[in-house]
């Protein structure tokens, strides 16, 4: 339960951090317009002519008798939709961040630089395109495993009662997870920590990731604020990457020193 609540301190920070360094934050907002935009292009177009592609996609039904054949398709319409709204929420910060790499990349810098006691911040020494690929072949692992969760969490939402309790709580804890995953690449990539490394030392900590990524994951739902909250959100898991790492701040007040007193036992550095 301690971590839990430090967890959710790093993503108040990183929002703190981001309302006092405005022009960070304004940038910051940019890749997540751009993605908003296009998201919604693709749910409204579901919206408008899904019932037609599945008609399309379903001839079998044809020749069925009323009502059967417009039940089934309107089942399959609102499931469709259901799942595109699953996915949404769970690409929206890989690809987000994708498109915006050099935006929230010097936005990290600038918080490494801010709270580091040399004033220094870590660099991959990799070319631009380099990271580029690394940070779209790291993204679409990530969005496989989302999408086997995604799916398997679909299926048992039909089981009855724990489908509608216990279902929809392993739902967001699972999406906490990967939007934390996504956002701390930012810094842990610019360190050289490779996707495995990433996992195992998320892992290890799995009740601080939840504290960070839980809450995100359900704000996300609301229209917008994703957009809002993203340059917030990689400050803060920037933070967070650095207590995991076990790297020093200037202010042994702020959260992303050792919220829980046992970081420095849980640290993975890169080679």
């Amino acid at each position: 339960m301690r971590d839990l609540g430090a967890g959710f301190k790093y993503l108040l920070e990183g929002q703190r951090w981001v309302a006092r360094h405005g022009r960070q934050f304004g940038f910051g907002l940019l890749p997540g317009l751009i993605t908003l935009v296009l998201y919604a292009a693709v749910l409204v177009a579901l919206a408008l002519w899904g019932e037609d592609f599945v008609a399309w996609a379903t001839p079998f039904a044809d020749d069925w008798t009323s009502p059967w054949a417009g039940l089934f398709r309107g089942f399959l319409t609102a499931v469709l939709f259901a799942l595109a709204l699953l996915l949404s929420v769970i690409t929206f910060t890989a690809v987000t961040l994708l498109i915006g790499q050099p935006f929230y990349e010097n936005l990290s810098e600038k918080v490494d630089r801010d709270v580091s006691p040399d004033g220094t911040a870590p660099e991959s020494g990799l070319p631009l395109w380099r990271e580029l690929w690394i940070s779209a072949r790291d993204s679409l692992r990530i969005l496989v495993r989302a999408l086997l969760w995604g799916i398997l969490l679909f299926a048992l939402g039909f089981v009855p009662v724990v489908g509608q309790t216990v279902v929809p709580v392993i739902g967001f804890l699972v999406t906490g997870f990967f939007l934390t995953q996504e956002l701390t690449s930012v810094a842990l990539q610019r360190r050289r920590v490779e996707l495995r490394d990433r996992l195992a030392l998320l892992r290890s900590r799995r009740t601080l990731i939840w504290g960070f990524g839980t809450p995100l994951a359900v704000s996300f739902l609301i229209p917008f604020v994703a957009v809002f909250l993203m340059p917030g959100a990689v400050a803060g898991a920037t933070l967070m990457a650095r207590a995991l790492l076990g790297e020093e701040t200037n202010d042994p007040a702020r959260p992303g020193v050792s919220p829980s007193g046992a970081l420095e036992d849980k640290t993975l550095r890169a080679d």
